[in-house]
């Protein structure tokens, strides 16, 4: 473990070893998680950027195809459901 200084600015200088560690290059976007004793630093994107033709397998759907009334009629079930649970 090793002790970092907040600046005036409020800035900090993350360790080369961790920034090394976790393959983090200057101009990386981190996000930054309040948990409730201390925050979390996390890339923004930590995935790679891909296209859907890369993921679409994922996509798969078994079954009769859902018409757009299907569709529609399922959002307004779930806006009603959410409209009613309110009351």
């Amino acid at each position: 473990m090793e002790t970092i200084k907040l600046s005036n600015q409020g800035q900090v200088i993350i360790p080369k070893f961790l920034r090394d560690a976790h393959h983090w290059e200057p101009g990386i976007e981190l996000i930054a998680i309040d948990t409730g004793d201390g925050i979390l630093l996390k890339p923004k994107n930590p995935f790679p950027k891909t296209v859907l033709s890369e993921v679409a397998g994922c996509l798969k759907y078994h079954g009769t195809p859902k018409t757009i009334e299907d569709m529609d009629e399922a959002i307004h079930q779930g806006i009603e459901e959410l409209w009613n649970d309110r009351c």
